[in-house]
């Protein structure tokens, strides 16, 4: 599976007459694993629903590869990045297993039979976020936490080289959030899967990520690595907050302690 790659260009999007982002033009790197991040309301899902193609700019382009994504065909789309948005929404009744099977609609044609493919890839998925044991489950009598891995096992079962996931950690307690973080890094590093998350906890994201959008009030504050980004004046400026910097005692990547 080769790594892929999403850009914008001069893109301003938002919601009828109010306008969320203006003019932003940032890559996010192909085979690394980027983390955006900001304040409430500043654009974050905005942003994602924009590369993902549910939400139209009212100017610029978005590029997945060298493709513009409002030129490519659904299908070629949908085989390439899967998206888990924050609030995702399930016929009622649904199974887990049922619900996870679904990921492999852009795989199949309209007559072709389930396969054992099929199959395997749907069980692995179960089995990477720990929900192999659950498949004949109704998802409504899940826990949030439970509903949220679910959800994550669909993704993975749509097997595409990116990966878009709007708070994946949500409902999650620590332990949970660090195991899909950590489960979202390996498939990037030993898949060469691009992931680009919106996440909330900046330590987490520090530590799990390569690259780092920073979004302010005002658009973009920066972008790049996580050392360069994650300092006390980028947070001033992104979150009015004041804080101190340190090193991470366990993975020397930067952690922040509010003042």
């Amino acid at each position: 599976m080769s790594a892929i790659s999403l850009r914008t260009e001069s893109l301003c999007v938002g919601y009828r007459d109010r306008s969320v982002l203006e003019n932003l033009t940032i890559g996010l790197p192909a085979g690394q694993s980027t983390a955006i991040l900001g304040p409430n309301g500043c654009g974050k899902s905005t942003l994602l629903s924009a590369l993902a193609r549910l939400l139209a700019p009212s100017h610029g382009r978005v590029f997945l590869g060298d493709a513009d994504i409002h030129k490519t065909k659904t299908r070629l789309l949908s085989r390439q990045l899967a998206i888990l948005p924050q609030f995702p929404i399930a016929p009622e009744g649904i199974l887990v297993g049922e619900l996870v099977k679904r990921g492999r609609t852009p795989w199949r044609g309209l007559f072709s039979p389930w396969s054992a493919t099929d199959t395997e890839i749907c069980q692995k998925a179960l089995i990477a976020v720990g929900m192999e044991g659950f498949a004949e489950r109704p998802l409504s009598e899940l826990s949030g936490g439970q509903r949220q891995r679910a959800w994550l096992a669909l993704v993975l079962a749509q097997d595409t080289p990116l990966l878009l996931l709007d708070e994946p950690t949500s409902f999650l307690d620590l332990p949970h959030q660090i195991e899909v973080l950590r489960l979202l890094q390996n498939r990037n590093k030993n898949a060469g899967t691009t992931v680009v998350s919106v996440l909330h906890d900046l330590n987490l994201a520090g530590r799990f990520n390569d690259h780092i959008v920073l979004l302010g009030p005002d658009g973009l504050v920066t972008k790049g690595p996580p050392e360069t980004v994650i300092t006390p004046s980028n947070l001033k400026k992104a979150f009015d907050l004041d804080a101190r910097v340190i090193s991470d005692p366990v993975t020397n990547r930067p952690m922040v302690v509010p003042l």
